[in-house]
């Protein structure tokens, strides 16, 4: 399993919007994708501007699918303005209990 982390940062005027747009987005990614197995979207309780993202694909073609499909990048073109810092990390999967 091919697994990716982001970490969001929006800015503070657009911590609401941001979050709805993502929320879509991430029910899109596994209504509509196949090789996306989760995609967990978790906000910092004292922070609403911090978003963090636990995904996970079949392998990392299908992750690469993902980047390419339509509601992905609607979803990043609304959002760009919105967003202050984002960091991308992408993993293999060892072990889940």
């Amino acid at each position: 399993m091919y697994v990716v982390t982001v970490h969001f940062t929006s800015h503070p005027e657009h911590s609401d919007a941001f979050m709805q747009a993502m929320l879509k987005q991430a029910k899109n990614s596994r209504e509509r994708e196949a090789g996306c197995i989760r995609f967990d979207v978790c906000r910092d309780p004292n922070d609403a501007t911090r978003i963090f993202l636990y995904e996970i694909y079949t392998d990392e073609a299908a992750f690469q699918e993902h980047l390419k499909s339509a509601h992905f990048l609607s979803f990043s073109e609304e959002t760009a303005a919105w967003v202050a810092d984002k960091v991308v990390a992408t993993w293999n999967l060892a072990f889940t209990g």
